[in-house]
């Protein structure tokens, strides 16, 4: 019971990622708090981690919409963590000439900015305790990836949001820190693509990953757990690439 007597919050804790990193959390004593955009999204969630003995309730905001973020953050009285899983590609093309400016917009939006208003809000409440764990989603493509660009340039300004908030909140015994995945097996892939092409891109990750396997979403809420735990806490500023060996 790692995260006793803590209260954490998981944006997009209905999706593959978010939902995992919110039971695992749960799991370890933490009462959590979901969002996302729109409560039902969350509620089957809450209602495995109730059901396993654990705390939840679901508090919806659009990340896209900076008011909802600050009234999401000013139900809170307690925070001590914060994981910011809401996010995903907006804009993936094939060729940077068919960049169009609005898409652009739309996934710097919904990866950086939320995340930066997301950990402005956490901020205020955790400095006034001198203490918190903030735990944030970039993902392998802040190296750079062709036919991704705007969403890696938002995932890559994450990295350099973290580092920066990590010296800014290291005094106040707060911890930032970056998960950056490679290819996760979350539903909503195969959803978007259609069985076929996502069973292909798996297969040729599968190829290309030393582990030879893609990672699942409770691979990633284990290395959220790390960070959000005391095990961490001499750990800020650092980005975990949760890859199984992809781009060594």
């Amino acid at each position: 019971m790692r995260l006793s007597g803590r209260i954490a919050l998981v944006t997009g804790a209905g999706g593959g990622i978010g939902s995992a990193v919110a039971r695992c959390f749960a799991a370890e004593g933490a009462e959590v708090v979901l969002s996302d955009k729109t409560e039902r999204q969350c509620r089957n969630v809450e209602r495995e981690i109730v059901g396993a003995g654990g705390v939840a309730r679901v508090v919806a905001a659009d990340m896209m919409k900076p008011h909802e973020i600050a009234e999401l953050f000013s139900g809170l009285e307690q925070l001590d963590i914060l994981c910011t899983v809401a996010g995903g590609d907006c804009d993936p093309v094939a060729d940077v000439t068919a960049l169009d400016e609005d898409r652009i917009g739309m996934n710097l939006d919904l990866n950086l900015r939320s995340c930066m208003l997301c950990c402005r809000e956490a901020a205020r409440i955790m400095k006034p305790r001198q203490s918190g764990r903030i735990v944030t989603m970039s993902s392998l493509t802040w190296r750079g990836a062709a036919g991704q660009f705007s969403y890696a340039a938002a995932k890559g300004g994450i990295v350099s949001f973290v580092r920066s908030l990590a010296m800014a909140l290291g005094p106040d015994n707060i911890t930032v820190n970056a998960l950056a995945p490679a290819l996760v097996d979350v539903p909503l892939f195969e959803r978007v693509l259609g069985a076929e092409r996502w069973n292909a891109m798996k297969a040729d990750a599968v190829s290309r990953y030393p582990l030879r396997r893609i990672a699942r979403p409770e691979d990633v809420a284990r290395a959220a757990l790390f960070f959000a735990s005391d095990d961490a806490a001499f750990l800020t500023g650092q980005v975990l690439e949760i890859s199984g060996g992809a781009r060594l």
